[in-house]
């Protein structure tokens, strides 16, 4: 079985937890990726050693001096790694047993040594480094080696070709979320990632550099920029720095684990110490993408290429470098080329050398576009951030030019309980507001040079686009007599509509502005019912489904033809392209959740049509397979619920329910005889006698006993059922659980908009139903009563 995404993650997520606890993330994240770097290089190199061995038999040599070839490392060129003995894992595993910190240090140093390109990016983890008050024990180091063992990490033993790549980013995610304030040192949420590399939209042939790079995200995301588009990913150049040395490491196994050897990353602070240098002059690149440590101090004194600041220098201290980095940014772009970073909002309105620096972007026409987005999307802190998007001077296209485009995204965010997410359809809102530069009421604004001046260049974003919701309108005759306003019903007519209910289905016209809820209606919880099953509605999801369904039932075909064409992305290209002409017109849903709907379907599949794609659709049942029955054998979550198991074993899933729900009915039973005490059981009921209880207790027993029988059957019978299925009988099963899963995105989509649709009438009601006049009169028949119950009594 070919190792997944999800038994990968938890074979990484475990390798972690043997260190976790002794000691932060933040500290022992470079042991676990080291570690997973050393075992995937002896892998790699075992593979290529046993290639050659064969080779060299095959010419006629004997044994011993074939594998004295195979064990050279001239043997070994480009992205090839030699993998001394030393650090081959199987020394490790089977010879290395004491001071085992010495021996994984030895290891790295030895690989570094033999391989130029990693020069730097092991040989610096330090097993014996003291932590708190104590090494990392030889035990837990052993452990380490010995949970690495139980997974080959070669290219053929994986679902598809780039499954460690994916892995990887996800230990970094995982290391991000454990590491708290410092995870946002070294990862910026994909999500971000992605909001950016499409408003940069690197080319073919272009110079990709990231002056702040962290783990590299920017870059391996701008190169999955250009496979998506179907263009040639090879022909780019990948650059960064980073200061910090060990999150420099992470990025060069980032880039390699990515298949990506070639990337230029350089260790070192990028405004005392610029590294990428032509000639004596920066380099320069066609697209900046960066996310760079914010409220930093720098040094002034003796600062390489001061040139880069002619702007303006920030103060040294008072934590204000932010738009030193964004002056290198600019500095460093060839003709035509763009900048997009990361920055604090502090940067937009701040006076002094921050304001003289606005000043200068303004006047020399650079800056193209403030983005505000959300709070609490980014690690390390819950204060909105926002991108800047700046351009060689001189080459803003004509209709931007003495303009900048300010958008206010800070409400487009999905919350969540630790941090809040840019969701696909946030992006495709963003993105298209960027593209069209235009007015959009309360989203997106372009300003003027002279305006900016008016406000002595403050760049705030609500001064310029002001999201803030209108208040919610109250009409005060309605609150004192009631009825539901005429224009508070028109100014919501395209949300009704959209959806196909006709608000006369709900309200009763009068003569007036207003409308009176029918009189079927008699309490608030009436209103959703109502609208769940109005026809108009019902209609109008019914059109919305059909339009999927004819989407769905053409183009499954580019699916279906995966294993044979190959062409990911171009069928990627084509599904989204289709769905948003397909969907459109129904106008249940707005173009920017129609593009995040099919957005979303795709990042959650696209592991699977990978899967596909290399290994066809028996290839998906068997990865599906393999991940079921490890979360079993781990314990982990609910493999019972995977959508295989639904499709596969539904007989088998009803036995397993109907024998869970016997066992509870019969244990209730049970526990309600045996508890209650004789002294206080109702005496009008009749108690079970000591035969029947003894019955129901050999009942539960025995329907216990078939219970964990069937459960521990699972296994036998999911293996079973997979090992029957033919390549037509997958293809069916793969394409329906994908169908059902596009399904599932689009109802909740649709869930959303019914429930804002609901939610207009339960305001209404909420407002006007009970008025002002049928309030007194209730106070006052209360009054009545009251005084009428005193004079009863004599006191009134």
């Amino acid at each position: 079985m070919p190792i997944t995404l999800p038994q990968l993650e938890r074979h990484l997520f475990a390798a972690a937890d043997i260190l976790r606890g002794k000691m932060d993330a933040s500290e022992f994240k470079e042991y676990i990726f080291g570690v997973l770097f050393l075992k995937r290089c002896s892998d790699v190199f075992e593979t290529r050693r046993e290639n050659i061995l064969q080779q060299q038999l095959d010419r006629g040599l004997d044994t011993e001096e074939a594998a004295k070839r195979a064990d050279h490392p001239s043997y070994y060129t480009g992205d090839q790694f030699f993998v001394p003995s030393e650090a081959r894992w199987e020394y490790l595993r089977d010879e290395v047993h004491r001071d085992v910190g010495t021996g994984l240090n030895k290891a790295l140093a030895a690989l570094e040594e033999y391989n130029t390109s990693l020069e730097g990016v092991v040989a610096h983890i330090d097993f014996n480094r003291r932590v708190g008050q104590s090494t990392i024990s030889d035990q837990r180091l052993r452990d380490l080696i010995t949970h690495f063992s139980q997974i080959r990490l070669r290219n053929e033993d994986f679902e598809y070709p780039d499954l460690l790549g994916a892995a990887y980013e996800f230990l970094i995610r995982d290391f991000a979320d454990s590491a708290g304030k410092k995870g946002g040192e070294f990862y910026t949420p994909r999500a971000v990632v992605r909001l950016m590399v499409r408003i940069a939209e690197p080319q073919e042939g272009m110079k990709i550099y990231d002056p702040c790079c962290g783990s590299g995200g920017m870059l391996v995301l701008s190169k999955e920029y250009l496979d998506e588009h179907r263009v040639n990913a090879e022909n780019i150049g990948l650059y960064g720095q980073e200061s910090n040395g060990g999150v420099w490491s992470i990025a060069k196994m980032n880039m390699l684990l990515h298949g990506i050897p070639d990337a230029d990353l350089r260790n070192g602070d990028t405004l005392a110490e610029p590294m990428h240098t032509e000639g004596g002059e920066l380099m320069r690149y066609d697209r900046v993408l960066t996310n760079p440590p914010f409220s930093q101090n720098y040094t002034r004194d003796g600062i390489p290429f001061p040139e880069r600041f002619r702007f303006g220098f920030c103060p040294e201290s008072g934590k204000k470098a932010d738009l030193m980095f964004v002056q290198h940014m600019v500095s460093v772009l060839r003709s035509g080329g763009m900048c997009v970073t990361v920055m604090p909002h502090g940067v937009l309105f701040r006076g002094g050398a921050e304001k003289d620096i606005r000043t200068g972007f303004l006047d020399d026409d650079i800056l193209d576009a403030v983005i505000g987005l959300g709070s609490n999307i980014f690690y390390g802190t819950g204060i909105p951030a926002c991108l800047l998007v700046l351009r060689e001077p001189g080459t803003k296209p004509p209709a931007r030019q003495g303009k900048v485009l300010f958008i206010n995204a800070d409400r487009e965010y999905r919350e969540g309980r630790a941090q809040n997410f840019l969701d696909p359809e946030h992006i495709e809102k963003i993105v298209s507001a960027w593209h069209s530069f235009e007015d959009i009421e309360g989203f997106a604004r372009v300003v003027d040079r002279s305006e900016l001046r008016d406000n002595d260049d403050n760049l705030n974003i609500r001064r310029y686009a002001d999201n803030a919701p209108p208040p919610e309108p109250h009409d005060v005759r309605a609150h004192l007599q009631g009825g539901v306003p005429k224009a508070e019903v028109e100014a919501k007519r395209n949300l009704f509509q959209a959806h196909g209910l006709k608000p006369s289905n709900l309200l009763d016209s009068r003569d007036d502005d207003y409308y009176d809820f029918t009189s079927a209606l008699k309490e608030k919880a009436d209103l959703k019912a109502r609208i769940e099953s109005d026809s108009g509605v019902a209609t109008k999801e019914r059109e919305f489904n059909d339009a999927v369904d004819h989407w769905w039932s053409f183009h499954k075909r580019l699916i279906a033809r995966l294993p044979e064409s190959g062409q990911l992305m171009a069928a990627r290209q084509n599904l989204l392209e289709s769905f948003e002409e397909a969907l459109r017109p129904v106008e249940l849903l707005n173009r920017f959740e129609v593009a995040g709907a099919i957005a979303s379907w795709w990042s959650e599949a696209q592991n699977d049509l990978k899967t596909i794609a290399a290994r066809g659709f028996i290839g998906l049942i068997q990865a599906w397979e393999t991940s079921v029955l490890t979360a079993l054998e781990d314990k982990a979550g609910s493999p019972l619920d995977h959508r295989l198991v639904r499709h596969l074993l539904p007989d088998y899933l009803s036995t397993l329910s109907d024998l869970e729900a016997k066992k509870s009915e019969l244990d209730a039973s049970i526990k309600a005889a045996t508890v209650q005490d004789e002294e206080e059981a109702d005496e009008s009921e009749e108690s079970l006698s000591e035969e029947e209880l003894k019955a129901l207790k050999k009942e539960l027993t025995d329907v216990k006993k078939r219970h964990k029988g069937a459960e521990s059957e699972f296994a036998t019978e999911l293996q079973g059922a997979c090992a029957s299925l033919d390549d037509d009988h997958a293809k069916t099963l793969g394409l329906a659980i994908l169908r059902e899963d596009l399904e599932a995105i689009l109802m909740q989509y649709v869930a959303n908009h019914r429930h804002e649709v609901v939610g207009a009438f339960e305001t209404w009601w909420e407002k006007y139903q009970t008025t002002l006049t049928g309030i007194e009169q209730d106070r006052d028949e209360a009054a009545a009563k009251l005084n009428r119950y005193l004079e009863g009594l004599g006191y009134a």
